[in-house]
């Protein structure tokens, strides 16, 4: 019997993957997280097996929760499932320790399939995934340096994203529970950051850089 913990913070969706996973195995247990500090509190209570994993929580996002899962129990694996394309996030989260990263789109089957791999001790790195990793590790040797993109903290990624996909400042603020005065300061310093002076600009780089279409 495995223990499995799902952090997301809508119930609907975590209803959803406890009945996806139930009807193909019934031996799977679940408990449930919304945010962040609920997720650390029921690890040290509970001591799942592994943990599904979403980005977009209130308060703490999921990769800073992913760090801090990682200290604190560095062999637990972690499936990231989120509704942002393994394009934008795949790449950096596995990097900081995540065992595999799944879009919210995929087919049942593949996180059914991605949760049996994970429990049997290995990673689940999709074919799209995989290509990903294939194209960041190639374009490092070419170039000989890492893009710009991938000096930013994980804070500030997340921001330069939602900025470059033109999403207003207020609701990036509200996403991640800081003021529209902290998310202006975080523009500034990525425009410095990234050499550019305008949101626009910010776009064609993540467009360039095939980070959004």
């Amino acid at each position: 019997m495995y223990n499995i913990l799902i952090v997301d913070d809508h119930a609907i969706v975590r209803r959803g993957i406890i009945q996806v996973l139930k009807d193909n195995h019934p031996d799977y247990q679940f408990i449930e997280a919304s945010n962040g500090g609920e997720a650390m509190q029921l690890l040290r209570e509970a001591l799942p097996e592994m943990v599904l994993l979403d980005i977009a929580l209130p308060g703490r996002r999921g990769t800073d929760i992913l760090l801090q899962i990682k200290q604190e129990f560095p062999k637990l694996p972690v499936l990231i499932l989120s509704s942002y394309p393994e394009d934008q996030y795949a790449v950096r989260l596995i990097r900081a320790g995540a065992v595999g990263y799944l879009n919210k789109q995929s087919p049942p089957e593949q996180l059914i399939d991605a949760i049996k791999t994970v429990l049997a001790g290995k990673k689940y790195i999709s074919s799209t995934v995989a290509t990903l990793l294939a194209d960041n590790i190639s374009g490092k040797k070419e170039v000989g340096a890492a893009p710009l993109h991938e000096k930013l903290s994980d804070r500030e990624y997340h921001v330069f994203m939602q900025l470059a996909l033109g999403v207003p400042l207020t609701e990036i603020g509200k996403e991640i529970n800081l003021s529209v005065k902290t998310i202006a300061t975080y523009r500034s310093r990525l425009l410095e950051k990234m050499g550019v002076s305008s949101n626009a600009e910010l776009t064609l780089y993540a467009v360039k850089n095939n980070l959004i279409e």
